[in-house]
């Protein structure tokens, strides 16, 4: 298990999501009333239901837009989504995991082919980028939990694979710990973390790239257009790659 590596958040910058706010609490509630729609209502008794649910807390989500998310499901109002995954190219050949929560599998696949082509890159078949990345379950917690040490002994204690912290250097950069486990430890993992840590930022599905590629100055620009796309469409929940940027490289985009 590596405790010491610093990391990058292979999801982009979370601050820029965080804006939009509007749209953000949508993703969360569509996720909410998904799990509560797949099990119990109850979130501790629906681990699905009860990672959503914190993901919503963490982002501020009014508890009533969280019951109502809820109560859609259990009363039967709710649309029926469908979890869809897109694996593409962008650009430079870095590869790009898309995964959706859709009512309407054109719309959504229509959406997401223009953005590839309209920055750099193509979307292609189920499959084709997905062996460059391993599925894993991920639990996120802010950096002001603790330090690497202990977050480390935690991690290890409860079960997980591997963690990767980094403690960051102010608002613009608040860092984080990154815990890797197995996907079917994912809540057990969580669970224990949680009589240490408290509740987590994320706990969730995730992919994670066997190899990453890093991203030079003339490409980063095309990327994150494309990566802020994605994630500001509203069927898309989560955008995964293989790319590596350095604090210099991103300092360039201004």
């Amino acid at each position: 298990m590596a405790g010491h590596s610093k990391f990058k958040n292979i999801m982009h910058r979370k601050g820029a999501q965080d804006k939009k706010r509007s749209a953000q609490f949508s993703k969360l509630s569509r996720e909410i009333t998904v799990a509560a729609k797949m099990g119990l209502p109850d979130p501790d008794m629906n681990p699905r239901l009860r990672a959503a649910v914190n993901a919503a807390k963490v982002q501020s989500m009014p508890k009533d837009n969280i019951q109502r998310a809820i109560d859609k499901a259990s009363k039967g109002d709710a649309e029926n989504y469908e979890e869809v995954r897109y694996e593409g190219y962008g650009p430079s050949g870095i590869a790009i995991i898309v995964e959706a929560l859709t009512d309407n599998r054109n719309r959504t696949a229509t959406n997401v082919r223009t953005a590839f082509a309209k920055n750099g890159g193509n979307l292609g078949a189920t499959g084709a980028v997905s062996h460059g990345f391993e599925r894993l379950g991920l639990i996120e917690y802010p950096s002001k939990v603790g330090d690497e040490d202990k977050v480390l002994e935690a991690a290890i204690e409860a079960g997980a694979d591997d963690v990767q912290s980094d403690m960051g250097d102010g608002d613009e950069n608040p860092g984080g710990h990154q815990i890797w486990v197995s996907v079917d430890s994912l809540h057990e993992v969580a669970r224990e973390l949680e009589k240490v840590l408290g509740e987590a930022d994320g706990v969730k599905l995730a992919w994670k790239p066997t190899l990453t590629v890093d991203v030079d100055a003339d490409t980063v620009g095309t990327l994150m257009k494309l990566v802020d796309t994605l994630e500001e469409d509203d069927d898309v929940q989560s955008v995964w790659g293989n790319y590596e940027i350095s604090d210099e490289v991103m300092e360039t985009l201004g």
